[in-house]
């Protein structure tokens, strides 16, 4: 079988941590690499960590240069918050017959929010005979995922808490400027940010998962302040500004709020003594209250995500899919092409 086939679309920092992670893997070649703006026609190896050695030359080109009719066998798409403004993109490569894995956190259950584009994409990926799905650290896994795992030891569950303390020091600028990262307390004010996205996805994919029909959902999102100075590679928070978001949501059901969600993110956490975990808390029978701290680190665990979701998307019949619809992921430290159906493969 010929090694899988993927194509990048989006060279920041978790395509650039992809591409990174992925030139470590048995089985698998990266084909591709979409980038726009000064990073066309430049070597793909100039903006990660990896060198070439002696692996061929991979040049960034446009949607329409690298991404070809049955070309690869999936394309990650890096790219992108939001189901709506991703959407053609994605819609690009499922009509070139090219299995999608999106980063877009809206992506990971886009029937939350944008029921008619999730459709549409469902529609164009079984025209095409293709699968897609978003997937991520967050949404994707802490907050929804691992909490439905957990459910599964229980004979009934009454409520559910999920927290998540986490650094945002690994994202790239689009998270910095979406978190709010360095604005004065005035312009938080006044500056629509989408500070964590993903509470709406995770909350109906949890509440689905388990039989329980939604009423209604709410979020909240108050700043972090910080009292020094604080830096990470893509932001920079100037004492008595904005250096994180503390984001909760509520969802309710049958008129009681059953699942709420707890979320404060900022950069540098470490440095004014806070510290990072997960937590999955459910009431119920048994009681279940599993913690992991420090945390999952976001970057490295949306790129593993991600990359190790590759072998399920491709086996999968076509459609759109979520993390409840495939099997669970799991490390790849074999040759990828063992985990893969030689039916199901694009580029034989």
């Amino acid at each position: 079988m010929e090694n899988v086939k993927v194509i990048i679309w989006g060279l920041g920092a978790m395509g650039g941590g992809m591409a990174d992670m992925l030139l470590k893997k048995k089985g698998v070649d990266i084909v591709g690499v979409v980038g726009r703006g000064s990073k066309l026609g430049k070597s793909m190896y100039d903006y990660i960590e990896t060198p070439r050695g002696d692996r061929p030359d991979i040049i960034i080109g446009t949607p329409e240069d690298v991404i070809k009719e049955k070309c690869a066998d999936v394309v990650l798409c890096c790219t992108d918050s939001f189901t709506k403004n991703a959407f053609d993109k994605l819609k690009f490569c499922l009509e070139k017959k090219i299995n999608v894995i999106s980063s877009a956190e809206e992506m990971a259950y886009p029937q939350a929010q944008s029921p008619k584009e999730a459709a549409e994409l469902d529609r164009i990926a079984k025209e095409n005979g293709v699968s897609i799905i978003g997937t991520g650290i967050n949404p994707g896994l802490i907050m929804d995922l691992l909490v439905i795992v957990m459910t599964g030891c229980c004979e009934s569950v009454d409520h559910i808490t999920s927290r998540r303390v986490n650094s945002l020091s690994p994202f790239g600028p689009a998270v910095m400027e979406e978190q709010g990262i360095g604005l004065t307390p005035e312009e938080f004010k006044t500056k629509h940010l989408s500070g964590h996205v993903g509470f709406a996805e995770s909350v109906r994919m949890i509440a689905d998962a388990i039989g329980w029909k939604l009423d209604k959902m709410e979020q909240s999102m108050a700043p972090i302040m910080t009292d020094v100075d604080r830096k990470s590679k893509y932001g920079f928070a100037k004492a008595g500004n904005v250096a994180g978001v503390d984001m909760r949501a509520k969802g309710w059901v049958d008129g009681q709020v059953k699942i709420e969600m707890e979320h404060p993110q900022q950069i540098e956490p470490e440095q004014v003594g806070v510290q990072t975990g997960d937590y999955v808390i459910i009431k119920g029978t048994p009681n279940i209250n599993m913690v992991n701290s420090p945390e999952v680190p976001g970057g490295i665990g949306t790129i593993a995500m991600c990359v190790n979701m590759i072998p399920n998307i491709i086996n999968a019949r076509p459609g759109l899919h979520t993390m409840i619809t495939l099997p669970v992921p799991r490390a790849i430290m074999g040759d990828m092409r063992d985990l893969i159906s030689p039916e199901a493969k694009i580029v034989k």
